[in-house]
Protein backbone atom coordinates (compact mmCIF):
# COMPACT_ATOMS: atom_id res chain seq x y z
CA UNK A 1 0.00 0.00 0.00
CA UNK A 2 1.66 3.54 -1.12
CA UNK A 3 2.21 6.15 1.69
CA UNK A 4 0.92 9.44 2.23
CA UNK A 5 3.70 10.84 1.20
CA UNK A 6 3.56 8.68 -2.42
CA UNK A 7 -0.46 9.33 -2.35
CA UNK A 8 0.30 12.98 -2.12
CA UNK A 9 2.59 13.02 -4.99
CA UNK A 10 0.47 11.13 -7.70
CA UNK A 11 -2.58 12.85 -6.60
CA UNK A 12 -1.98 16.30 -6.37
CA UNK A 13 0.53 19.14 -7.17
CA UNK A 14 1.16 20.34 -3.55
CA UNK A 15 4.31 22.04 -3.16
CA UNK A 16 6.44 20.12 0.10
CA UNK A 17 5.33 22.83 2.55
CA UNK A 18 2.18 21.83 1.82
CA UNK A 19 2.45 18.09 2.19
CA UNK A 20 4.76 18.39 5.26
CA UNK A 21 1.92 20.01 7.25
CA UNK A 22 -0.19 17.63 6.08
CA UNK A 23 2.12 14.70 7.70
CA UNK A 24 1.80 16.52 10.75
CA UNK A 25 -1.70 16.49 10.66
CA UNK A 26 -1.81 13.18 10.71
CA UNK A 27 0.96 12.81 12.90
CA UNK A 28 -1.33 14.12 15.73
CA UNK A 29 -5.16 14.09 14.32
CA UNK A 30 -5.67 10.73 16.50
CA UNK A 31 -6.11 13.54 19.70
CA UNK A 32 -9.09 14.99 17.66
CA UNK A 33 -10.70 11.89 16.66
CA UNK A 34 -10.42 10.79 20.54
CA UNK A 35 -11.78 13.82 21.99
CA UNK A 36 -14.72 14.24 19.04
CA UNK A 37 -15.20 10.29 19.32
CA UNK A 38 -15.46 10.56 15.68
CA UNK A 39 -13.92 8.96 12.47
CA UNK A 40 -11.67 11.90 10.69
CA UNK A 41 -11.19 11.49 6.79
CA UNK A 42 -8.30 13.47 5.10
CA UNK A 43 -9.58 14.31 1.44
CA UNK A 44 -7.48 15.97 -1.41
CA UNK A 45 -8.09 17.52 -4.79
CA UNK A 46 -7.11 15.06 -7.29
CA UNK A 47 -7.10 14.31 -11.08
CA UNK A 48 -9.81 11.24 -12.20
CA UNK A 49 -7.56 8.63 -14.83
CA UNK A 50 -10.46 9.30 -17.36
CA UNK A 51 -10.65 13.04 -17.77
CA UNK A 52 -9.48 16.63 -16.35
CA UNK A 53 -11.96 16.91 -13.97
CA UNK A 54 -11.10 17.53 -10.40
CA UNK A 55 -12.61 15.30 -7.77
CA UNK A 56 -11.90 14.63 -4.16
CA UNK A 57 -9.82 11.48 -2.86
CA UNK A 58 -9.34 10.06 0.88
CA UNK A 59 -6.16 9.52 1.68
CA UNK A 60 -5.94 9.14 5.39
CA UNK A 61 -8.40 7.65 8.27
CA UNK A 62 -8.72 7.47 11.70
CA UNK A 63 -10.94 5.95 13.99
CA UNK A 64 -11.82 6.94 17.86
CA UNK A 65 -10.27 4.32 20.70
CA UNK A 66 -12.49 6.46 23.05
CA UNK A 67 -15.58 5.75 21.05
CA UNK A 68 -17.57 3.71 18.15
CA UNK A 69 -16.41 4.15 14.94
CA UNK A 70 -18.45 4.61 11.93
CA UNK A 71 -16.27 3.07 8.86
CA UNK A 72 -15.47 -0.34 9.50
CA UNK A 73 -13.46 -1.15 6.23
CA UNK A 74 -11.10 1.41 5.25
CA UNK A 75 -12.01 3.93 3.22
CA UNK A 76 -8.80 5.45 2.02
CA UNK A 77 -8.36 5.49 -1.86
CA UNK A 78 -11.71 5.83 -2.39
CA UNK A 79 -13.72 8.79 -4.12
CA UNK A 80 -15.90 11.11 -2.25
CA UNK A 81 -19.48 9.58 -1.28
CA UNK A 82 -21.97 11.88 -3.69
CA UNK A 83 -23.57 13.35 -0.09
CA UNK A 84 -20.59 14.13 1.46
CA UNK A 85 -19.35 16.27 -1.68
CA UNK A 86 -21.61 19.32 -1.55
CA UNK A 87 -20.58 19.35 2.30
CA UNK A 88 -16.51 19.05 1.29
CA UNK A 89 -16.92 21.99 -1.05
CA UNK A 90 -18.60 23.98 1.13
CA UNK A 91 -16.05 23.52 3.87
CA UNK A 92 -13.49 25.16 1.25
CA UNK A 93 -15.56 27.70 0.41
CA UNK A 94 -16.60 28.68 3.68
CA UNK A 95 -13.23 28.15 4.92
CA UNK A 96 -14.53 26.82 8.18
CA UNK A 97 -16.75 24.04 9.60
CA UNK A 98 -19.50 22.78 8.31
CA UNK A 99 -22.07 20.84 9.44
CA UNK A 100 -24.63 18.55 7.41
CA UNK A 101 -28.28 19.69 7.90
CA UNK A 102 -29.40 15.93 8.20
CA UNK A 103 -28.10 13.09 10.41
CA UNK A 104 -26.90 10.73 7.57
CA UNK A 105 -27.50 7.14 7.84
CA UNK A 106 -24.80 4.54 7.15
CA UNK A 107 -25.99 0.87 7.58
CA UNK A 108 -27.66 0.54 10.96
CA UNK A 109 -25.87 3.36 12.28
CA UNK A 110 -27.06 7.30 12.61
CA UNK A 111 -24.05 9.36 12.04
CA UNK A 112 -23.46 13.02 12.45
CA UNK A 113 -21.13 14.81 9.22
CA UNK A 114 -18.88 17.39 9.68
CA UNK A 115 -16.24 18.98 7.37
CA UNK A 116 -13.73 21.61 8.14
CA UNK A 117 -10.80 22.77 5.83
CA UNK A 118 -7.14 21.80 6.49
CA UNK A 119 -5.51 25.69 6.06
CA UNK A 120 -2.10 26.64 5.93
CA UNK A 121 -0.62 29.58 5.28
CA UNK A 122 -4.12 31.53 4.89
CA UNK A 123 -5.54 28.85 2.42
CA UNK A 124 -6.99 25.30 2.24
CA UNK A 125 -4.87 22.78 1.22
CA UNK A 126 -7.16 19.64 2.27
CA UNK A 127 -10.43 19.10 3.45
CA UNK A 128 -11.31 16.69 6.82
CA UNK A 129 -14.96 15.41 7.00
CA UNK A 130 -15.52 13.92 10.72
CA UNK A 131 -18.14 11.42 11.30
CA UNK A 132 -19.35 10.79 14.72
CA UNK A 133 -21.81 7.83 15.98
CA UNK A 134 -24.71 9.07 17.61
CA UNK A 135 -25.51 5.75 19.00
CA UNK A 136 -28.63 5.90 21.46
CA UNK A 137 -27.61 7.32 25.18
CA UNK A 138 -27.41 10.17 26.52
CA UNK A 139 -23.49 11.93 26.66
CA UNK A 140 -22.05 12.14 30.02
CA UNK A 141 -19.87 15.28 31.28
CA UNK A 142 -16.94 13.45 30.30
CA UNK A 143 -17.80 12.90 26.85
CA UNK A 144 -19.79 16.41 26.38
CA UNK A 145 -16.08 18.28 27.52
CA UNK A 146 -14.44 16.08 25.11
CA UNK A 147 -16.59 16.79 22.27
CA UNK A 148 -15.82 20.61 23.45
CA UNK A 149 -12.17 20.69 23.66
CA UNK A 150 -12.23 18.52 19.93
CA UNK A 151 -14.58 21.19 18.46
CA UNK A 152 -11.99 23.69 19.74
CA UNK A 153 -9.10 21.58 17.85
CA UNK A 154 -11.22 21.83 14.68
CA UNK A 155 -11.64 25.42 14.17
CA UNK A 156 -7.72 25.55 15.26
CA UNK A 157 -7.47 23.60 12.27
CA UNK A 158 -9.24 25.25 9.87
CA UNK A 159 -7.44 29.05 10.69
CA UNK A 160 -4.12 27.38 10.39
CA UNK A 161 -3.51 26.89 13.79
CA UNK A 162 -3.27 23.10 14.58
CA UNK A 163 -1.38 20.72 14.08
CA UNK A 164 1.52 22.18 16.15
CA UNK A 165 5.07 21.92 16.13
CA UNK A 166 5.73 20.18 19.05
CA UNK A 167 7.77 17.22 20.35
CA UNK A 168 4.56 14.51 20.63
CA UNK A 169 6.95 11.50 19.98
CA UNK A 170 10.33 10.81 21.71
CA UNK A 171 10.64 8.48 25.03
CA UNK A 172 7.88 5.63 24.94
CA UNK A 173 4.90 6.77 27.68
CA UNK A 174 3.26 9.83 25.01
CA UNK A 175 -0.15 11.02 27.12
CA UNK A 176 -3.56 9.74 25.11
CA UNK A 177 -6.99 11.10 25.71
CA UNK A 178 -8.11 7.83 27.28
CA UNK A 179 -4.69 8.51 30.27
CA UNK A 180 -5.97 11.38 31.76
CA UNK A 181 -7.36 15.28 30.16
CA UNK A 182 -7.35 18.32 32.37
CA UNK A 183 -8.76 21.65 30.55
CA UNK A 184 -6.89 24.90 31.90
CA UNK A 185 -8.08 28.26 31.42
CA UNK A 186 -5.26 31.22 30.60
CA UNK A 187 -4.59 31.35 33.63
CA UNK A 188 -3.68 27.77 34.38
CA UNK A 189 -6.92 26.86 36.07
CA UNK A 190 -8.47 23.80 35.99
CA UNK A 191 -11.55 23.79 35.17
CA UNK A 192 -12.34 19.67 34.34
CA UNK A 193 -10.03 17.24 34.82
CA UNK A 194 -11.00 13.75 33.87
CA UNK A 195 -11.20 10.63 36.48
CA UNK A 196 -7.94 9.28 35.16
CA UNK A 197 -6.35 12.82 35.54
CA UNK A 198 -7.46 13.08 38.87
CA UNK A 199 -6.07 9.67 40.04
CA UNK A 200 -2.85 10.41 38.23
CA UNK A 201 -2.29 13.64 39.92
CA UNK A 202 -2.85 12.04 43.64
CA UNK A 203 -0.58 9.63 43.12
CA UNK A 204 1.56 12.06 42.10
CA UNK A 205 1.19 12.81 46.03
CA UNK A 206 -1.66 15.30 45.88
CA UNK A 207 -4.33 14.98 48.57
CA UNK A 208 -6.74 18.12 47.89
CA UNK A 209 -8.89 19.15 45.09
CA UNK A 210 -7.94 19.52 41.76
CA UNK A 211 -10.51 21.19 39.92
CA UNK A 212 -10.86 24.98 40.59
CA UNK A 213 -6.88 24.90 41.60
CA UNK A 214 -4.41 26.59 39.49
CA UNK A 215 -2.38 23.10 38.38
CA UNK A 216 1.21 24.91 38.49
CA UNK A 217 0.55 25.25 42.22
CA UNK A 218 -0.49 21.45 42.81
CA UNK A 219 2.50 20.55 41.40
CA UNK A 220 5.07 23.08 43.12
CA UNK A 221 3.47 21.56 46.49
CA UNK A 222 4.48 18.61 45.07
CA UNK A 223 7.84 19.33 44.41
CA UNK A 224 9.00 20.75 47.39
CA UNK A 225 8.60 17.54 49.09
CA UNK A 226 10.68 15.71 46.54
CA UNK A 227 14.40 15.72 45.74
CA UNK A 228 14.09 14.92 42.14
CA UNK A 229 15.25 16.84 39.28
CA UNK A 230 13.06 19.66 37.61
CA UNK A 231 12.25 19.62 33.85
CA UNK A 232 12.63 23.02 32.49
CA UNK A 233 9.88 23.01 29.96
CA UNK A 234 7.94 22.14 32.96
CA UNK A 235 6.12 25.20 33.25
CA UNK A 236 5.61 26.18 30.06
CA UNK A 237 3.22 22.44 30.06
CA UNK A 238 1.95 23.20 33.88
CA UNK A 239 0.49 26.77 32.15
CA UNK A 240 -0.64 25.57 28.99
CA UNK A 241 1.36 28.46 27.31
CA UNK A 242 3.52 25.92 24.64
CA UNK A 243 2.60 23.36 22.85
CA UNK A 244 5.15 20.64 24.69
CA UNK A 245 6.03 17.43 26.42
CA UNK A 246 7.48 16.91 29.97
CA UNK A 247 7.77 14.54 32.94
CA UNK A 248 7.39 15.19 36.50
CA UNK A 249 8.47 12.60 39.13
CA UNK A 250 7.64 12.63 42.49
CA UNK A 251 8.68 10.20 45.49
CA UNK A 252 5.91 8.20 44.65
CA UNK A 253 4.66 8.25 40.81
CA UNK A 254 6.01 9.37 37.21
CA UNK A 255 3.41 11.71 34.91
CA UNK A 256 3.93 12.46 31.54
CA UNK A 257 2.64 15.68 30.40
CA UNK A 258 1.53 17.34 27.38
CA UNK A 259 0.01 20.36 26.73
CA UNK A 260 -1.85 21.65 23.60
CA UNK A 261 -2.85 25.49 23.57
CA UNK A 262 -6.47 26.60 22.57
CA UNK A 263 -7.07 29.44 20.53
CA UNK A 264 -9.70 31.35 19.16
CA UNK A 265 -8.42 33.79 15.76
CA UNK A 266 -5.09 33.28 16.85
CA UNK A 267 -5.44 34.51 20.81
CA UNK A 268 -5.21 31.92 23.06
CA UNK A 269 -8.29 31.10 25.11
CA UNK A 270 -6.97 28.23 27.46
CA UNK A 271 -5.33 24.76 26.73
CA UNK A 272 -5.72 21.24 27.35
CA UNK A 273 -3.12 19.17 28.87
CA UNK A 274 -3.30 15.31 28.78
CA UNK A 275 -1.45 13.11 31.44
CA UNK A 276 -0.38 9.40 31.87
CA UNK A 277 1.02 7.53 34.41
CA UNK A 278 4.20 6.13 33.33
CA UNK A 279 5.26 4.83 36.72
CA UNK A 280 5.76 1.22 35.75
CA UNK A 281 6.74 1.81 32.26
CA UNK A 282 9.84 4.11 33.31
CA UNK A 283 10.54 1.47 36.56
CA UNK A 284 10.86 -1.71 33.79
CA UNK A 285 12.97 1.05 31.11
CA UNK A 286 15.25 1.52 34.36
CA UNK A 287 15.34 -2.26 34.96
CA UNK A 288 16.47 -3.16 31.42
CA UNK A 289 19.14 -0.37 31.49
CA UNK A 290 20.87 -2.08 34.58
CA UNK A 291 20.16 -5.14 32.87
CA UNK A 292 22.27 -4.29 29.79
CA UNK A 293 24.62 -2.12 31.97
CA UNK A 294 25.54 -5.11 34.10
CA UNK A 295 26.08 -7.51 30.73
CA UNK A 296 28.32 -4.99 29.15
CA UNK A 297 29.99 -4.64 32.55
CA UNK A 298 30.60 -8.63 32.75
CA UNK A 299 31.68 -8.96 28.39
CA UNK A 300 34.48 -6.31 29.68
CA UNK A 301 35.48 -7.98 32.46
CA UNK A 302 35.58 -11.11 30.34
CA UNK A 303 37.55 -9.76 27.97
CA UNK A 304 40.03 -8.57 30.93
CA UNK A 305 40.37 -11.99 32.01
CA UNK A 306 41.14 -13.25 27.86
CA UNK A 307 43.75 -10.68 27.93
CA UNK A 308 45.29 -11.63 31.23
CA UNK A 309 45.23 -15.53 30.28
CA UNK A 310 47.02 -14.30 27.05
CA UNK A 311 49.51 -12.60 28.31
CA UNK A 312 49.92 -15.37 31.05
CA UNK A 313 50.59 -17.63 28.30
CA UNK A 314 52.79 -15.29 26.37
CA UNK A 315 55.40 -15.13 29.05
CA UNK A 316 55.10 -18.86 29.37
CA UNK A 317 55.79 -19.27 25.78
CA UNK A 318 59.29 -16.64 26.47
CA UNK A 319 60.65 -19.40 28.85
CA UNK A 320 60.53 -22.03 26.14
CA UNK A 321 63.28 -22.81 23.90
CA UNK A 322 62.10 -23.13 20.15
CA UNK A 323 60.12 -26.15 19.04
CA UNK A 324 56.67 -27.25 18.39
CA UNK A 325 55.43 -26.41 22.40
CA UNK A 326 56.42 -22.45 21.98
CA UNK A 327 54.40 -22.41 18.70
CA UNK A 328 51.56 -23.92 20.39
CA UNK A 329 51.21 -21.83 22.90
CA UNK A 330 51.60 -18.57 21.10
CA UNK A 331 48.42 -20.13 18.46
CA UNK A 332 46.81 -20.69 21.80
CA UNK A 333 47.88 -16.45 22.59
CA UNK A 334 46.19 -15.62 19.10
CA UNK A 335 42.75 -17.24 19.90
CA UNK A 336 42.43 -16.22 23.01
CA UNK A 337 42.85 -12.76 21.71
CA UNK A 338 40.43 -13.38 19.18
CA UNK A 339 37.77 -14.19 21.93
CA UNK A 340 38.66 -11.24 23.69
CA UNK A 341 38.37 -8.95 20.91
CA UNK A 342 34.28 -9.95 20.31
CA UNK A 343 34.11 -9.13 24.26
CA UNK A 344 35.48 -5.65 23.95
CA UNK A 345 33.15 -5.13 20.65
CA UNK A 346 30.27 -6.85 22.97
CA UNK A 347 31.11 -4.17 26.04
CA UNK A 348 30.32 -1.36 24.04
CA UNK A 349 26.95 -2.70 22.28
CA UNK A 350 23.63 -2.73 24.00
CA UNK A 351 22.63 -5.74 22.84
CA UNK A 352 23.81 -9.41 22.55
CA UNK A 353 24.86 -8.58 18.86
CA UNK A 354 27.88 -6.92 17.11
CA UNK A 355 29.11 -5.27 14.02
CA UNK A 356 31.28 -8.21 12.10
CA UNK A 357 32.84 -5.68 9.84
CA UNK A 358 34.65 -4.33 12.73
CA UNK A 359 35.58 -7.66 14.39
CA UNK A 360 36.68 -8.99 10.84
CA UNK A 361 39.33 -5.60 10.08
CA UNK A 362 40.75 -5.78 13.43
CA UNK A 363 40.79 -9.28 13.43
CA UNK A 364 42.86 -9.24 10.09
CA UNK A 365 45.29 -6.85 10.78
CA UNK A 366 46.55 -8.50 14.34
CA UNK A 367 46.72 -11.76 12.60
CA UNK A 368 48.77 -10.53 10.03
CA UNK A 369 51.27 -8.30 12.35
CA UNK A 370 51.83 -11.33 14.16
CA UNK A 371 52.45 -13.86 11.96
CA UNK A 372 54.19 -11.88 8.73
CA UNK A 373 57.80 -13.01 8.97
CA UNK A 374 60.74 -11.33 6.58
CA UNK A 375 58.49 -10.71 3.72
CA UNK A 376 55.44 -8.45 3.39
CA UNK A 377 52.11 -9.31 3.48
CA UNK A 378 48.78 -6.84 2.96
CA UNK A 379 45.25 -8.15 4.03
CA UNK A 380 41.94 -6.27 2.54
CA UNK A 381 38.37 -7.25 3.88
CA UNK A 382 36.03 -6.89 1.17
CA UNK A 383 32.23 -6.81 1.57
CA UNK A 384 30.06 -6.57 4.64
CA UNK A 385 29.28 -9.42 7.52
CA UNK A 386 26.56 -7.42 9.06
CA UNK A 387 25.45 -7.80 12.38
CA UNK A 388 25.82 -11.04 14.30
CA UNK A 389 24.97 -12.57 17.79
CA UNK A 390 27.26 -12.98 20.39
CA UNK A 391 28.07 -16.66 19.33
CA UNK A 392 27.90 -16.49 15.84
CA UNK A 393 30.58 -13.94 16.10
CA UNK A 394 32.75 -15.39 18.03
CA UNK A 395 32.81 -18.61 15.59
CA UNK A 396 33.07 -16.68 12.76
CA UNK A 397 36.03 -14.86 14.20
CA UNK A 398 38.12 -17.55 15.20
CA UNK A 399 37.61 -19.59 11.52
CA UNK A 400 38.87 -16.51 9.79
CA UNK A 401 41.78 -16.25 12.30
CA UNK A 402 42.47 -19.71 11.64
CA UNK A 403 42.15 -19.57 8.26
CA UNK A 404 44.00 -16.31 7.89
CA UNK A 405 47.32 -17.80 9.92
CA UNK A 406 47.06 -20.73 7.74
CA UNK A 407 47.78 -18.59 4.53
CA UNK A 408 50.53 -16.31 5.87
CA UNK A 409 52.38 -18.88 7.70
CA UNK A 410 52.39 -21.80 5.13
CA UNK A 411 51.14 -20.10 1.89
CA UNK A 412 52.94 -16.13 1.83
CA UNK A 413 56.44 -17.21 4.47
CA UNK A 414 58.74 -17.37 1.83
CA UNK A 415 57.17 -14.85 -0.92
CA UNK A 416 55.33 -12.68 0.87
CA UNK A 417 52.11 -10.96 -0.66
CA UNK A 418 48.02 -10.85 -0.24
CA UNK A 419 45.59 -12.17 1.62
CA UNK A 420 41.80 -10.91 1.06
CA UNK A 421 38.68 -11.31 2.99
CA UNK A 422 35.45 -11.16 1.00
CA UNK A 423 31.87 -11.31 2.75
CA UNK A 424 28.57 -11.20 1.07
CA UNK A 425 25.52 -11.44 3.25
CA UNK A 426 22.13 -12.66 1.76
CA UNK A 427 18.69 -13.96 2.59
CA UNK A 428 17.92 -17.92 1.61
CA UNK A 429 14.78 -19.78 2.24
CA UNK A 430 14.56 -17.86 5.63
CA UNK A 431 17.71 -17.79 6.68
CA UNK A 432 20.63 -15.64 7.08
CA UNK A 433 23.35 -16.68 5.05
CA UNK A 434 27.00 -15.30 4.96
CA UNK A 435 29.31 -15.99 1.94
CA UNK A 436 32.96 -15.78 2.90
CA UNK A 437 36.14 -16.66 0.50
CA UNK A 438 39.50 -16.06 2.04
CA UNK A 439 41.90 -15.64 -0.88
CA UNK A 440 46.09 -15.63 -1.20
CA UNK A 441 48.45 -15.37 -4.08
CA UNK A 442 51.15 -17.84 -1.98
CA UNK A 443 52.13 -21.12 -2.79
CA UNK A 444 48.96 -22.83 -2.99
CA UNK A 445 47.87 -25.89 -1.33
CA UNK A 446 50.40 -28.74 -0.94
CA UNK A 447 49.91 -32.02 -2.98
CA UNK A 448 47.27 -34.39 -1.57
CA UNK A 449 45.64 -31.76 0.64
CA UNK A 450 43.08 -32.86 2.88
CA UNK A 451 41.01 -31.31 5.87
CA UNK A 452 40.78 -34.23 7.78
CA UNK A 453 44.40 -34.65 7.59
CA UNK A 454 46.02 -31.71 8.48
CA UNK A 455 46.76 -29.63 12.17
CA UNK A 456 44.68 -28.29 14.71
CA UNK A 457 43.74 -25.18 13.21
CA UNK A 458 41.76 -26.97 10.14
CA UNK A 459 40.11 -29.22 12.32
CA UNK A 460 39.25 -26.68 14.67
CA UNK A 461 37.78 -24.38 11.35
CA UNK A 462 35.78 -27.60 10.30
CA UNK A 463 34.27 -27.96 13.81
CA UNK A 464 33.56 -24.44 14.09
CA UNK A 465 31.57 -24.88 10.37
CA UNK A 466 29.69 -27.50 11.53
CA UNK A 467 28.38 -25.17 14.53
CA UNK A 468 27.20 -22.62 12.08
CA UNK A 469 25.58 -25.08 10.09
CA UNK A 470 27.71 -24.04 7.33
CA UNK A 471 30.29 -25.69 4.93
CA UNK A 472 33.79 -25.35 3.65
CA UNK A 473 35.62 -25.61 0.86
CA UNK A 474 39.72 -25.35 0.32
CA UNK A 475 41.02 -24.87 -3.94
CA UNK A 476 43.96 -24.14 -5.43
CA UNK A 477 44.22 -20.51 -6.67
CA UNK A 478 44.46 -19.44 -10.30
CA UNK A 479 47.06 -18.70 -11.28
CA UNK A 480 48.67 -19.23 -7.65
CA UNK A 481 47.67 -19.69 -4.00
CA UNK A 482 44.64 -20.76 -2.25
CA UNK A 483 41.28 -19.88 -2.07
CA UNK A 484 38.89 -21.30 1.04
CA UNK A 485 35.05 -20.89 0.39
CA UNK A 486 32.63 -20.70 3.40
CA UNK A 487 28.90 -21.12 3.88
CA UNK A 488 27.08 -19.81 7.12
CA UNK A 489 23.98 -20.18 8.31
CA UNK A 490 23.66 -17.51 11.24
CA UNK A 491 21.12 -17.05 14.05
CA UNK A 492 18.27 -14.89 13.80
CA UNK A 493 19.04 -11.41 15.25
CA UNK A 494 15.95 -10.83 17.35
Amino acid sequence: MATLSEKLRMLTDLPGQDREWLHLLVGDWQLIADLSFADLILWVQARTEDDDTEGWVAVAHVRPNTGQMVFYEDVVGRRVMPHLRPLVEEAVASEGVVRAPSVHHEDDRRVREEAFPVTRAGRPIAVVTRHTNLGGRTPTRLELTYVSIGDSLVRMVAEGDFPTLSPTSGRRGAPRVGDGVIRLDTEGLVLYASPNAISAIHRLGHKGAVIGTVLATIIADILAQSAAPIDESLALVLTGRAAWRSELTSRSATISLRSVPITEGGVRVGAVVLSRDVTELRRREQELLTKEATIREIHHRVKNNLQTVAALLRLQGRRLPEGQAKVALEEAVRRVGTIALVHETLSHGLDETVDFDEIAIRGLQAVVEVATTDHPVTSTVVGTFGRMRAEDATAMAMIISELVQNAVEHGLASRGGTVEVKAERREENGDDVVYVTITDDGVGLPAGFRPSMVGLGTRIVTSLVQDLRGTIRWDQGSPSGTVVRMKARLRPLG
